[in-house]
This record gives C-alpha cells, structure tokens and sequence, in this order.
C-alpha cells in the first residue's frame, strides 16, 4: 500500500471547517475507488480563529455582531444553504457563547490520528453547530470527549493540563507562521495545500498530485 499523508489544518467553531470535512470524507472515498492500493493517513491540527479569546469565551450574539454586523444574517445564511448540500443541518440559533478552543484543539491533539482522532473532531462539530454545547463549561467538554472515546477521568486531567495547552498555543502559532492565515487547511504528503473547503473532486486532484510528485522525486 501507499501511503498519503493528510494534514488538516482546523478550528472547531469554523462551519467551513465542518464542510471541509464533510468534502474530505467525500474526496476520501472517490480515492479509494480510483486509488485503492493508497492508504491515506489523516492527522487534524490546531487554528483558533480567535486566538486572543478570553478563556470563559463570550456571547455569542456580541461576537457574531461585532464580527459581522449587518452582514451576519445573509453569511450564515449562506453557510447553512452549503451545510444543507453536505448533510450538515447547522443551528446557529443554538449557540449561545462563543468558546475559546485552546482545550477543544488539545483534546483533539492527545488523540490518535485516524479513526479515534476523527470521532473526536466529529464530536467537538456535532455538539456545537448541531447542538449548540457550550465549550466553556469542563462538564461538556469532557461529556464530548467521552462520546468520542476517551476515558472521562483521561479528559478531566487533560483539561487541567497547562502544559499541553501551552503547546497547543503553539501549535496554532506554528500554522501561523507557515503562512496559514484561513481554515480549513489541506496539505497532502507535505507537498501540495489548499486553503479552503474545496469541493470533494478539487481536494482529490491535490491528493493525486502529491502522489505523483512524490513517484517523481
């Protein structure tokens, strides 16, 4: 088997993120079809949209209106109506703060890249665009983690970890100074990006071109 290494780089409050997972997944199985002797390998990576959140985080309405103003209806308006094409029945409504994700991104980074890794992103989208979960509150994030897989008591002593927040902070600081300024972030075989949810075809044709780089050198 051949192997493809893909690296996402993600927040878990960015609806385009979700999307872009959705279009991953799809651009997953066009490759297992076409490519079946490639066994892809997809590790998630830390971006906060807003790193300088306070920890308890803050409303939602005052972020979204402070961020959006009068344009904020007809954006997520939008990104419901892309949701809708990807399965995702987004409820904005729901959410009522707005989290910082220091703890959500190092709940994601303790987890195994793969499948355990995966149900843990998925978790962390579901609960809070479909269910609107409050990811400040420690009892939620470690309920999220829990559904995901992760031993309760292994969550608890990982939210009380500074020392793995603090290399979360850098791990966002890192993308940063990659050059990643928007997420989602695709890098395939560390060769080929793409910034932004592309479409399932678009993301394939990036894979493929990594993997053809990679049989040139």
């Amino acid at each position: 088997m051949k192997t493809l290494t893909i690296d996402v780089v993600s927040d878990v409050v960015c609806p385009w993120c979700y999307i872009g997972k959705r279009r991953l997944e799809r651009a997953l199985a066009l490759l297992s079809i076409q490519h079946p002797d490639v066994d892809p390998e997809v590790h998630w990576h830390t971006f906060q949209l807003n790193p300088d959140m306070a920890p308890e985080g803050m409303a939602r309405a005052d972020y979204v209106s402070n961020k959006f103003g009068d344009e904020a209806t007809a954006i997520y308006d939008r990104v419901a109506g892309v949701g809708k094409e990807v399965g995702i029945p987004f409820a904005f409504d729901k959410i009522s703060r707005q989290p910082n994700t220091v703890v959500a991104h190092s709940l994601i980074a303790v987890s195994e890249p793969g499948m355990q890794q995966d149900a843990m992103v998925e978790a962390f989208f579901k609960a809070y665009f479909l269910e609107g979960k409050d990811l400040t509150e420690a009892s939620v994030l470690m309920d999220i983690a829990e559904s995901a897989g992760m031993d309760r008591a292994v969550a608890e002593a990982h939210l009380q970890n500074s020392a793995l927040h603090s290399q979360t902070i850098d791990s966002d600081k890192a993308a940063r100074e990659m050059g990643i300024t928007g997420v989602p972030f695709f890098i395939f075989n560390r060769q080929v990006g793409l910034s932004g949810a592309h479409e399932a075809e678009t993301l394939l044709q990036g894979m493929e071109e990594a993997m053809n780089a990679a049989t040139d050198d």
